[in-house]
């Protein structure tokens, strides 16, 4: 039934994008649909991504799956800052990380049976996630203490995109695979993969829909936020981070209500470990060929992210997964979620 939506759903694309240059609807109401068209887009993104890893094998497949995975993240992030939107780059950077913390794990946990859980394999995200945001201090100290210029908080911004590359590569390779091997065991034996050249086309076709789809979502973002009476921070931080996410969130959950609560953690956790490691330093970099993206976090991202980190790893210490636990991760996300919107006021 879910599937069968995410297919009609494909469906509001290319309308949204023809109401857009037609310019027959308002921008609020083309906000609202582009925002709930990622939704579908970014699921076919991780479905054809799945495929093409069929072909590949385990490696190339995982890193392929992490990459366009992402892909609506990504792509939103360069279209803000070509239109010089870098509050709200990091502010859905910082929702995406916060969302697969809390509110993916969470739900994941909330409509699970409880088991056991890979307490190395999560402590290892949650490590990375730490490392991601011992790093980030430094740019964003910079920019605290009002003493350096844009240009050399941006500047500082690219040792540290560098560093969580390499670590990227470096750390999560054999991870990903892992995480591959484990979720091509859990799918049944039925079901075959797509022709090559068809998961590929299927795959650019997505990747270049969610670019129009993407550029008309930051394009419309303040006009929506001004009319629902919200903050772009907090538009950013919740609803386009929840939205550009989809394909890992939808994921996770429903994994976990067929009881293997222990894979829908991995999804979670490694999620956030690759938007920490690897989307944001990839847009920051990418970043220098329209403008520079210096990654100056405020207060309430920061320390968002290390509530999120901590609550997480406090919660997860003895490897065991809990509805009670989940709860609480929905709980932890819903308090930071008040305190987004407050911060944008």
């Amino acid at each position: 039934m879910i599937r069968r939506i995410l297919w009609l759903g494909l469906g509001l694309g290319p309308l949204i994008i023809a109401l857009d240059a037609a310019s027959a609807a308002s921008k609020t109401i083309l906000f609202g649909l582009a925002a709930l068209s990622l939704v579908p887009l970014a699921w076919l993104i991780g479905e054809a991504t799945e495929h093409v890893a069929k072909h590949t094998g385990a490696g190339i497949g995982g890193f392929l799956n992490a990459t366009f995975g992402n892909a609506p993240e990504l792509i939103i992030a360069l279209f803000a800052v070509s239109n010089g939107l870098a509050g709200v780059v990091r502010g859905s950077l910082t929702g995406s990380i916060v969302g697969n913390l809390l509110l993916v794990l969470g739900a994941s946990l909330l409509v699970g049976k409880g088991g056991k859980i890979d307490r190395v394999s999560s402590f290892t995200w949650l490590a990375l996630v730490g490392l991601s945001l011992l790093l980030f201090l430094i740019p964003a100290a910079l920019a605290w203490a009002g003493q350096s210029s844009r240009q050399v908080t941006a500047s500082s911004s690219v040792p540290v995109s560098v560093a969580l590359l390499v670590c990227y590569l470096i750390v999560t390779w054999r991870a990903l695979r892992r995480h591959r091997r484990q979720h091509v065991s859990d799918l049944p034996e039925n079901i075959e993969a797509w022709p090559l050249p068809l998961s590929l086309a299927t795959l650019a076709a997505a990747t270049l829909v969610t670019a129009f789809v993407a550029e008309i979502v930051v394009g419309t973002i303040d006009t929506f936020a001004r009319h629902a009476h919200l903050s772009e921070f907090f538009v950013a931080a919740v609803i386009v981070a929840i939205a550009g996410n989809a394909a890992e969130h939808g994921g996770a959950v429903v994994v976990a209500s067929r009881g293997q609560v222990k894979l829908a953690s991995e999804i979670a956790l490694s999620s956030a470990a690759q938007v920490a490691l690897f989307v944001i330093p990839a847009v920051a970099l990418a970043s220098w060929l329209i403008t520079p993206l210096a990654l100056s976090f405020r207060p309430v991202e920061i320390a968002a992210l290390a509530l999120a980190t901590a609550v997480t790893g406090l919660l997860l210490a003895r490897g065991r997964s809990t509805r009670l636990r989940g709860g609480a991760l929905l709980a932890a996300y819903a308090a930071l979620a008040v305190a987004f919107f407050f911060a944008g006021r």
